[in-house]
Order: C-alpha cells, then structure tokens, then sequence
C-alpha cells in the first residue's frame, strides 16, 4: 500500500509498504484524509528532537472503518466515518494513575515517536477510534488539532464570568477560541495575521488584536477594565509570548502553556508570587475533548473549508511542505487525501 515517509530532513517521499493485517480488538481503517500540523513540518524540516527518522508522519485523522476484527463492540461497524486517538499510554505512570492519559510519560503520537497515518489503511486498537457520525471523512481530521485547543481550556477551568486571551490562531488557537466561546467566556484572539484574525471573529472571539500593529498591553487594559485576562492561553511557542502571558494576566489568573519554546524563556518569577498565578501546562487531549468537538462540528458552525489551506495528493505533499516552510503565516491545515 502507499504511504508517505520522511527519510532525511527535508525530503519527503511516496513509498510501498505492506497493508497492516487485522488483529482480534482491531479495527481496519481505510484513511481518507491526513493532516499535516506543526510538528509534521518540524519533523520534515529536521527540528523535532522526539522524532527519529525514518518516519511516516501523520496524527490528523479522517477515515472508514473497513472491516472489525473479534472482541470489537458492536456499535463499531464497517461503512463508519471515524477519527483516530492518536496518542498511547502504558497505564502505569503517575499521569496514567491520575487519570490524565493525555500526558503518559511514555506516550507515543502517530508521526512522533512512532510511525503515523499517512498510509492508506491502518489497523489499531477498537479503544483508539471515535466515531463521528455525520462528519464527513474530510472534516474528521481536524478534529485532533481541534481537540488540543478544547483541552487547553479545559486545563484553564475556563467558565462564563472569565475574560480569555489566546496567543495564536493557528487550528489549535482555534480550538481553545472555539471551546472559551462555548463556555460563555469573553475572547481575545492575538496574532499577527489580519486573515486568521478575522476567521477568529467568525468562531467566537469577541474581540481581536493585532501584535503587529497594536499596543498589546494597552489594548488589553482596555478591553478588561484595567485588570487583565483572567486566564491566557499561549498556543504559539515563542519565548516573547510567554513572557506575555505571564505580563499581562490578571492578579490570580491562570496561564496554559500549549506551545513548545524551542529556546530557553526569561521569567519575572516575582510575578508568579505577587499575582499569586496557576501555570499550567496543557498536552494533547482526553476522549471527552474528542466527543465535545465531534459534537460541535455536528452542530454545523464551524467554517470548515476555512480551517483546510489546501488539499493535496500523497505525491503533492512535498511541494506543499516546501510552500508550507516558505510561508508558515498562511496556513491552517494542508490535508493529505489518500
């Protein structure tokens, strides 16, 4: 069957591998459409250090269940539009006794630590599909990245009485813009991009700033009464926004920490103490963030070909990736469809 490899950084390639076979708790999947997300590009760009190459990448999920092997619940059928957990964990860690298997100190993600779904089928574990009825294939590989963002807010304790800052609107700043608005929480969306700003706008952000060309922190005082959100949730990476952050949220207010710094961050740590703050770090998802945006995308408001910069083919993806590199700014998603 096909599949996409990344062999070496910045090369990608279409190759022939054999289709997986079907264990007794498995379900066939065939993929219909893959994203490509951030982390994706790094690897491809050679700047992922929990990845070791050669990989097939791919985390991003829209498939069909193909065919059910034994022992698989009989509400999992063949004709199925699915996504795909795409995350282990061993059971055994303090995350997995506290319940937070999202944060496995072991865990493996698709395209990361192990081989991903960019291949043409795919067999895994029944407990690993979420079904996603009137979704279509297409639509149900944003529900991952979505779901990131879900989780970040739910890591904030986000209800309708906060005032809610998120640093960067890429597809999991979206998300958390997109799960804030749901719980009743006032929204600023940041970023640099007028575009991305104005899609933030239709997904429920009440308010938008531009760091390009605004004064962040007066803007802010603005917005929030002189006190600050009460609660940011940085979804970039940078070390200047984290430092935002933690500057700019409120006395007593909570900082989730999505994005990887790739270079070391300088603190005011008396702000940590003199404003008494909870800072948190948010990593992947639960399966309740899963169903909450399998319900929302049911519901039908999401501007989803919004959310899709480009659909290619296996054999496309390497120029999509170069472009990709080339002008990261303008992209949400580059679906891979098989």
């Amino acid at each position: 069957m096909k599949a996409i490899q990344i062999p070496v950084s910045e090369t990608l390639q279409v190759v022939d591998i054999m289709k997986p076979e079907m264990k007794s708790e498995e379900i066939l999947l065939k993929i219909k459409f893959v994203g490509f997300c951030g982390s994706d590009l790094n690897t491809f760009l050679g700047r992922n250090p929990m990845v070791k190459l050669p990989v097939i990448p791919g985390h991003e999920v829209g498939a069909v269940i193909e065919a059910v092997g034994p022992d698989v619940p009989t509400g999992l059928k063949p004709g199925m539009n699915v996504t795909v957990n795409p995350y282990t964990n061993c059971g055994k860690c303090a995350a997995c006794r506290n319940g937070r298997v999202n944060a496995c100190e072991h865990n493996e993600t698709f395209g990361v630590q192990r081989n991903g779904a960019m291949v043409e089928y795919l067999s895994l574990p029944w407990q690993k599909v979420i079904p996603a009825p009137g979704i279509s294939p297409r639509d149900c590989a944003l529900i991952e990245p979505m779901s990131v963002g879900f989780h970040a807010v739910s890591r904030g304790q986000v209800t309708d009485i906060d005032t809610v800052l998120v640093i960067g609107c890429g597809m999991i700043g979206c998300g958390a813009i997109v799960r804030a608005a749901l719980r009743g929480a006032t929204v600023i969306a940041m970023d640099m991009d007028a575009g991305k700003l104005e899609l933030a706008k239709h997904i429920g952000a009440n308010f938008t700033i531009n760091s390009r060309t605004e004064n962040v922190h007066e803007r802010l005082l603005g917005i929030t009464d002189g006190l600050g959100p009460d609660v940011i949730i940085e979804a970039v990476g940078s070390p200047a926004t984290y430092v935002m952050a933690v500057n700019e949220v409120a006395f007593t207010g909570r900082v989730v920490c999505i994005g990887y710094a790739k270079s070391e961050v300088t603190f005011q740590t008396k702000l940590f103490v003199q404003k008494e703050l909870d800072i948190r770090g948010s990593r992947n998802a639960l399966p309740e963030d899963f169903r909450a945006v399998v319900r929302y995308l049911q519901q039908g408001n999401c501007p989803r070909k919004e959310l899709i910069s480009k659909t290619v083919t296996p054999e496309e993806a390497l120029d999509a990736m170069q472009e990709w590199d080339a002008d990261p700014g303008k992209v949400f998603r580059i679906l891979v469809k098989f």
